[in-house]
């Protein structure tokens, strides 16, 4: 992967560490999962030293499927606890191990990928973390959303709702009803359904604290971009479920957001989920679009495609007082490309959202520890990418066919892509004077 080795990163302005690992590990199988990784500032130099930190180094692979399996998903929960020690993270693309893979990698289980779940609870739900997807704008590729001028921020509450809730089937005809016992109180009944005949059932929850957090990433993220912000529900039907969410953002902007929206000439407003996509697919987009999860979940597909491929979305999860980061692509490993590759057969994988994961992520640490050196090698390399494709015409496959182009000469590989982009990243790091 030239475009992103090592020497390509300032010195002594980032270190990236792995996870430790225990000792000995088995030689790891062909096929590799993509891990995470924290990112955090070097120790300081010793005073008046002038001797140069050494660079950094960057791993670009990760613990393999097989370590993931050895350790029974501990490499996931650690790298969470670590994101949350050290404030920034980055996360590549994890497969979702089903029945054939557990067994073509030997796994003791078929683990889920780092997402939000019970064991990443000191990441994400404890803090209320919320996922920010963002296309990346590239303007000679075509939107099959033709209107959308400007990038559609969609933020999805990372807690919760379906992704959280209990199902089951209902063998037959009976009562189901749902029961809240108060920890110093008796239990209320509430009887939900009366089942004639077998069907299914959902419960799901969410919590005042966890929407708040919600609420609070959000308009911070609006005021951050400049850009009106927008909260969707269904609260005409869950009026209680859903209107909580309403209240409580309104609430909490009347109170602490108003005041700086104002100043920015932005605003924010809460709108029907079907109302909301409607003027959606007609406006020109330029906003942040506040969503459950469910909801965010799906919009967030719907608005990468609208501008051009799932290849130009870039996904960050952030808490609402910015002490943890994680950034990654929105898209998975693309497996069908990796067959491919495994044969032996030239592949056209789109890198762009993946080069982004880690310049997000770079760019979070810089701000943090105040080193403009690694913001600006970051800035300069999303230019590269965006710049490579814009106004050289080099693009992967997916781009091509984005833009009409079925011939073979239209698109080049993944390697001659990262080619195009080392070589604009020189140009522009040496303009920069970096």
């Amino acid at each position: 992967m030239p475009a992103l080795r090592p020497s390509s990163v300032p010195s002594r302005v980032v270190s990236l560490t792995r996870l430790p690992l225990p000792r000995p590990l088995h030689p790891p199988p062909a096929s590799r999962l993509l891990s995470t990784f924290s990112i955090r500032a070097p120790p300081p130099l010793p005073r008046n030293s002038s001797t140069a930190a050494p660079r950094s180094s960057i791993p670009l692979r990760s613990p393999t499927t097989h370590v993931s399996s050895l350790l029974y998903d501990k490499v996931t929960v650690d790298a969470a606890e670590a994101i949350k020690k050290y404030g920034v993270g980055v996360k590549c693309a994890t497969i979702t191990p089903d029945e054939q893979r557990v067994e073509e990698f030997k796994l003791k289980k078929s683990f889920q990928p780092f997402r939000p779940t019970k064991r990443t609870r000191p990441l994400t739900f404890s803090r209320g973390g919320t996922v920010f997807r963002e296309p990346i704008v590239i303007p000679r590729i075509p939107r099959l959303v033709p209107g959308w001028k400007k990038p559609i921020i969609i933020g999805r509450h990372a807690f919760g709702d379906q992704y959280r809730a209990t199902d089951r089937l209902i063998p037959g005809p009976g009562k189901m009803e749902l029961v809240y016992t108060p920890t110093n109180g008796e239990p209320e009944r509430i009887t939900v359904y009366d089942f004639q005949g077998a069907g299914i059932a959902q419960v799901q929850y969410n919590t005042d604290d966890s929407i708040r957090g919600f609420a609070h990433a959000s308009f911070k993220l609006a005021l951050l971009k400049g850009l009106p912000m927008y909260m969707s529900t269904k609260n005409t039907i869950l009026k209680k479920y859903d209107g909580r969410f309403k209240d409580i953002f309104q609430e909490i902007y009347e109170a602490e957001y108003k005041k700086d929206f104002d100043a920015k000439g932005i605003w924010y407003e809460h709108r029907l989920i079907d109302d909301m996509v409607a003027q959606m697919i007609k406006g020109d987009g330029g906003c942040v679009i506040a969503m459950k999860n469910y909801d965010g979940d799906v919009q967030s597909d719907i608005v990468a495609q609208g501008f051009g491929s799932l290849g130009l979305m870039t996904s960050t999860l952030t808490t609402p007082d910015g002490s943890a980061f994680e950034s990654e692509a929105a898209h998975g490993t693309v497996t069908r490309h990796y067959r491919e590759h495994q044969k032996g057969r030239e592949t056209s994988t789109n890198p762009i959202a993946s080069i982004f994961a880690w310049t997000r992520g770079l760019i979070r640490r810089g701000q943090l520890d105040d080193t403009a050196d690694v913001v600006t090698f970051a800035e300069q390399l999303e230019r590269a990418c965006i710049e490579v494709v814009d106004e050289e015409g080099i693009m992967t496959k997916d781009l091509a066919l984005s833009c009409g182009k079925k011939e073979r000469e239209a698109w080049v590989t993944t390697r001659e892509y990262l080619d195009a982009v080392e070589r604009r990243l020189r140009s522009n790091l040496a303009n920069a004077k970096l």
